[in-house]
C-alpha cells in the first residue's frame, strides 16, 4: 500500500508540474496559476476541454476523472441533479448512458436542455457545460451496451431505473434470475433492452473555472450566444467559428 501511495503522489506531482499547479497546496497555498486568455493552449472550447480532461485522466482514478454532475429540468420547471459516468466525448458532444424511463430520461423527453459539471478539486478546476441532449442512434446505443461487462448489462436490465421497489432483495433476486438465464442461454439473455440507450449533450456553453485561494477565481467562458454587455471589447473571438469567448467575474 505504501508503494502504491508513493507512486500515486509521484504521478500527482508530475501532472501538477505540467499544469504549473502545486501538488501540495497546503504548503504552497498561494501558488495557483491564473487562468489567462493569452496563456490558453487553445481558444477552442472543445479542444481546451480535451487538454484539461487528459491532464486529470493521467492522475485521477477512472471514476473520479469521468464522474460528472448532470442536471435536468422537468416541463414544470423542477430541477434535479445526479452523477453520471462520461462514456466518451468528441466535437459532437458528451456521451453517457441511461434508462429512457428514468427520471432524467423522462425529464429530457419534455425538456432537452441540460447541464454538466466536471469538478476536479485536486486541481482546483471545474468545467460547466450546457446544451441540448439527443439520443444516439440505436446502433451506437447497442455498441455502447455491448462494451459493458456482462455483470453491468445484467444490472442494467435488473434495475428499472428510478422506479419504486420494495427492498434491495428485490433487485438481488432479479439479478440472480438474469444470471441464471445468461448461464443457460448465453449473452443473448443480456441484450440491450429497448428502454436503455446512450445520450449525447451537444454543448452551447462552456465555462472553465480555476480556483484561487483568495476567492478571486478565474472564469473563462465560451458560448454560441453573445453575452449581454455594453463593451464589445470584453467579448473576444474564439478559435471555433460561431462561438464567443469572454470572462466572468468570480
Amino acid at each position: 500500500i505504501a508503494i502504491i501511495l508513493r507512486l500515486f503522489r509521484s504521478r500527482l506531482h508530475v501532472a501538477a508540474r505540467s499544469m504549473n499547479i502545486p501538488a501540495d497546496n497546503s504548503s504552497n497555498a498561494n501558488n495557483r496559476p491564473f487562468l489567462l486568455e493569452e496563456s490558453l493552449p487553445t481558444k477552442d472550447p472543445f479542444k481546451l476541454f480535451d487538454v484539461w480532461k487528459k491532464q486529470v485522466t493521467d492522475v485521477l482514478p477512472f471514476e473520479e476523472a469521468n464522474g460528472v454532475s448532470f442536471s435536468t429540468v422537468s416541463e414544470d420547471g423542477r430541477p434535479s441533479c445526479r452523477m453520471v459516468l462520461l462514456k466518451s466525448y468528441d466535437e459532437d458532444g458528451f456521451v453517457f448512458n441511461t434508462n429512457y424511463t428514468s427520471r432524467k430520461g423522462t425529464q429530457l423527453s419534455g425538456n432537452p436542455n441540460a447541464a454538466m459539471l466536471f469538478y476536479w478539486p485536486r486541481f482546483h478546476r471545474q468545467i460547466r457545460v450546457e446544451g441540448v441532449v439527443d439520443r444516439l442512434a440505436e446502433d451506437a446505443a447497442i455498441a455502447h451496451w455491448n462494451s459493458r461487462p456482462v455483470s453491468s448489462r445484467i444490472a442494467g436490465i435488473a434495475s428499472a431505473q428510478s422506479t419504486v421497489i420494495p427492498d434491495r432483495q428485490y433487485l438481488e433476486h432479479r439479478q440472480r434470475e438474469l444470471e441464471q438465464e445468461v448461464t443457460t442461454q448465453g449473452e443473448v439473455a443480456a441484450a440491450k433492452p429497448p428502454t436503455w440507450g446512450a445520450l449525447i449533450l451537444r454543448p452551447r456553453y462552456f465555462e472553465f473555472w480555476q480556483g484561487q485561494t483568495n476567492r478571486l477565481h478565474d472564469r473563462i467562458c465560451f458560448s454560441t450566444e453573445r453575452p449581454d454587455t455594453d463593451s464589445a471589447d470584453f467579448v473576444r473571438p474564439s478559435d471555433r467559428p460561431g462561438w464567443h469567448m469572454f470572462r466572468l467575474a468570480s
